[in-house]
């Protein structure tokens, strides 16, 4: 021992090659990143040695790879070798180092120099990364990460939670087995939410940890709502004197946010709460601390009191007892590979070893018989879990790509010689193991692991000592046991942390605009009155009178007959009704004429009648509604329609049977005559009818007031529309039929679009039928469009009836204002003409069944 302590002393004052890092040969060299130092001061880069955060994590790194290569199921053949930095807690510096890894990478130019005796230089090769494992700070993982990815080195990051790097977009190449803060942020405000807390402050360090933290949960809040944040301070990175106690007082001002979200480095936070010590404030604030704060004591030594009920978070960690005897064993002589180990050794021993030793002052000399664990204290940090697990992900990773590109190859085969980090880091992403805690590991798409969380609070147990307990947990979803939770008062309940106290009674809430958790009380506002000091909800079919003291009943309003919704129908309709009777009037004039009679003087009578029915139900569509005129929408809605193509149905089915039956026989076919057309019309109406009184026995007409269709905002507004009991299913049932009967002829209508020309009955259906579809295909989505349409009753009504009055207008239009126009105005052309054969085998049943071609 005594020779390792003079090897020692040789070596401080030799300075070798890699005396600022650690060099472990391999096959694979992985990059290693760990704030061996603190920040330095007065412009030196680093400081003083971080016993825990920087020698426990790199030791993890070399003892995991350790491992790794004594496994002979995991890379077996290939040793992973190491180079390990020291980034000094400073992004710049972290940022000069890291260079190292891409060094290889970086060619040359060597043609411009020579040695002195002029022969070219000889550059010594740099060792090629793979991979690099951290950093710890996400300042520091930002910075080397915009360097790595240039060069497509993948990094994976024990500590960096940061929600900025989970964009995939700047930082593909960064992967973490911490879980980011958006997850810690999320699990807070869960908290918050779960103590029933609506209106907090937020207080975070300066840099990228504390203020993407507090802007995760800053973001979270406003995305859930519920939860208002009265101020978010942030604390300088060189706070001047009476820094805290400003802010102290600067959350005092919004009092009544008693819960204070942190985010916030150990050194503050123990300023934070000295401050607020020194200030009088002990048991005022609620802290919820991030894992910065987690299960340190360092924060709350001598702020016991003042501490006492705060809530804090720490990831899901467990001791790794494999590192701790690992730990324990290091020393001088067997850890030479570790160049800062000495530094620490006489940092933990309090002693000096040799004449080049770093600690100042008459120390005593280190013996070099010093424990770990024996001789000093020990507690493993708490970020040893998630080392090895980077380690370990790494490792799966290359296991996995060289399974998958040397398969049975042993050792590192041609294709992996020269590893490609873009296809590297897609095996990073897809891995799947236990790690070191037991816990899976694994990474999303943006290279995030999932968030697990351990829930604490800072109790007193009795007057002298105090301790974190477990209070729950969260894994996507808080687990929080409130029974266990204790407050300085002793009371069991909740303490408080909202904006307003509930108003008194007789007044309403009145949210601050962009604070919605504060409110002011005020007279109540919609469909509510006063009542003494409550605010009641009038009755359904009532609203506040002018004064809100009592409700009053909504008007009721129908479709008048001065409206433009109703003139134009109405019109329309009367134009129609004369048009029909002038026709009627002049078919029954020249009754026996041959245009007449070759239409089909029953038929046509019929067709006539539904046209003008089609019509005449806009009166009692716009009428005011009551028992009667409610019976009668349900009997002639659907009966106009079903007259007409009742009609126009048989037409086209005799035309399409004369004439099919005509290419086969000489036989007429049966029921062509007008009393058998008849029939079959009425036949067919029937049914119709027979549908409309089983409507009447199920469900009696009735009218209703509906008050929801003109319920508006404004209660002054609002109307009750009076209307028959006929609702969008029940009005197209009733029309659904004729509807039918529409289909089926226009069917009928195509089927006989081939018959001669002199037959000119056929086309001017069918020309009538294809019109009539198109005007039901677009009163579909007109009527059914508008049913949340403040003006619903209105615009239904009218699209019903200028429907109706459409379908007639065409079917007169087209088959019967051509035949008035022969009969009044050329008089010569309605005599019998010569008859012309169509078919040989059709000629009989025309020549007794068609006098005029």
């Amino acid at each position: 021992l005594s020779l390792s302590i003079l090897e020692y002393d040789t070596l401080m004052g030799l300075a070798p090659e890699y005396a600022h890092s650690i060099r472990l040969d391999g096959d694979i060299i992985l990059g290693g990143l760990f704030p061996v130092h603190s920040r330095g001061d007065r412009g030196t880069p680093c400081g003083e040695l971080k016993k825990e955060k920087g020698i426990h994590r790199l030791e993890a790194m070399m003892f995991a790879i350790d491992l790794i290569n004594k496994d002979p199921e995991l890379l077996p053949n290939i040793t992973l070798g190491a180079r390990i930095l020291d980034t000094c807690s400073r992004d710049t510096y972290a940022l000069e180092q890291s260079l190292t890894f891409v060094q290889a990478l970086i060619e040359r130019d060597g043609s411009d120099v020579r040695c002195a005796n002029g022969d070219p230089p000889i550059f010594t090769k740099p060792d090629k990364i793979v991979g690099v494992i951290g950093a710890a700070a996400s300042s520091v993982s930002i910075m080397v990460a915009n360097i790595l990815r240039l060069f497509k080195i993948p990094q994976v990051s024990y500590a960096s939670t940061a929600p900025e790097l989970s964009d995939n977009t700047r930082y593909d190449f960064f992967s973490r087995v911490v879980p980011p803060d958006s997850y810690q942020a999320q699990a807070m405000m869960d908290i918050v939410t779960a103590m029933e807390w609506n209106y907090v402050s937020t207080l975070a360090s300066e840099g990228n940890y504390g203020e993407s933290g507090v802007e995760a949960f800053v973001q979270i809040s406003r995305e859930t709502g519920g939860v208002c944040i009265a101020q978010s301070l942030k604390i300088p990175r060189e706070p001047r004197p009476g820094e805290f106690d400003k802010i102290i007082r600067r959350l005092l001002e919004t009092s009544n946010a008693r819960a204070v979200i942190m985010f916030a480095n150990e050194d503050d936070i123990r300023r934070v709460l000295d401050a607020a010590k020194r200030n009088n404030q002990t048991g005022h604030f609620l802290w919820v601390g991030s894992d910065s704060w987690g299960s340190k004591i360092s924060p709350v030594i001598g702020q016991e009191k003042v501490a006492e009920g705060a809530i804090t978070i720490l990831p899901k960690r467990a001791s790794v007892d494999a590192f701790d005897r690992y730990f324990r064993s290091r020393s001088l002589s067997n850890n030479r590979r570790n160049v800062w180990f000495a530094e620490f050794w006489e940092e933990n021993f309090n002693c000096k070893l040799g004449m080049h030793g770093k600690r100042p002052g008459s120390l005593k000399k280190c013996t070099g018989l010093e424990k770990v664990g024996r001789d000093s204290s020990y507690e493993q940090e708490g970020k040893v879990q998630f080392v090895m697990d980077a380690v370990y992900a790494m490792a799966h990773a290359l296991h996995r790509m060289h399974r998958e590109l040397c398969f049975g190859y042993p050792g590192l085969c041609p294709r992996m010689a020269s590893i490609d980090g873009k296809e590297l880091l897609s095996y990073i992403r897809a891995v799947n193991f236990n790690g070191s805690a037991g816990t899976p590991v694994v990474f999303n798409e943006n290279g995030d692991a999932p968030g697990r969380y351990d829930i604490f609070q800072y109790q007193r147990t009795n007057r002298s000592t105090a301790e974190y307990k477990v209070i729950g947990s969260w894994t996507n979803k808080l687990h929080l046991k409130l029974e266990a939770m204790r407050w300085k008062t002793g009371d069991p309940s909740l303490p408080p942390s909202v904006c307003s106290i509930p108003c008194r009674a007789g007044e309403r809430k009145k949210v601050v605009k962009g604070v919605p958790c504060c409110w002011h009380c005020e007279r109540c506002e919609g469909y509510h009155y006063q009542v003494e000091f409550t605010c009641e909800l009038c009755p359904y079919e009532m609203r506040p009178d002018v004064n809100r003291t009592g409700c009053v009943p909504i008007p009721i309003i129908k479709l008048e007959w001065h409206s433009p919704w109703a003139i134009v129908p109405v019109f329309i309709s009367m134009l129609g009704i004369i048009a029909t009777s002038f026709v009627i009037v002049t078919f029954v004039r020249h009754n026996d004429t041959p245009i007449v009679r070759a239409s089909g003087r029953e038929m046509s009578y019929v067709l006539l009648t539904g046209i003008f029915l089609c019509y005449a139900i806009t009166f009692l569509m716009i009428a005011t509604p009551d028992v009667g005129v409610c019976s009668f929408r349900r009997i002639f809605l659907g009966l106009g329609m079903c007259f007409s193509y009742a009609a126009l149905l048989t037409k086209t089915n005799r035309i399409h049977r004369i004439f099919e039956q005509g290419k086969k026989s000489v036989t007429a076919p049966r029921f062509i005559s007008p009393a058998s057309q008849l029939v079959i019309t009425f036949s067919l109406i029937s049914v119709q009818l027979l549908g409309v009184f089983v409507w009447f026995a199920v469900d009696p007409p009735h009218t209703v007031v509906d008050y929801g269709e003109q319920r508006t905002q404004d209660p002054m507004s609002a109307r009750g529309v009076l209307k028959c009991d006929i609702s969008d299913l029940s009005l197209i049932c009733s029309l659904g039929y004729s509807i039918l009967l529409m289909v089926t002829c226009t069917v009928y209508a195509i089927k006989t679009r081939g018959v001669p020309e002199t037959f000119n009955e056929a086309k001017p259906i069918g020309f009538t039928m294809y019109t009539t579809c198109i005007i039901w295909l677009a009163f579909i989505p007109i009527f059914f469009g508008t049913s949340q349409s403040a003006e619903r009753m209105y615009i239904q009504t009218t699209t019903l009836t200028i429907s109706l009055s459409l379908s007639a207008s065409v079917s007169l239009g087209m088959l019967y204002m051509p035949k008035v126009y022969i009969i009044l105005f050329h008089p010569e052309q309605n005599v019998p003409k010569r008859k012309r054969s169509f078919k040989v085998s059709c000629s009989k049943i025309l020549e007794s069944h068609v006098t005029f071609l």
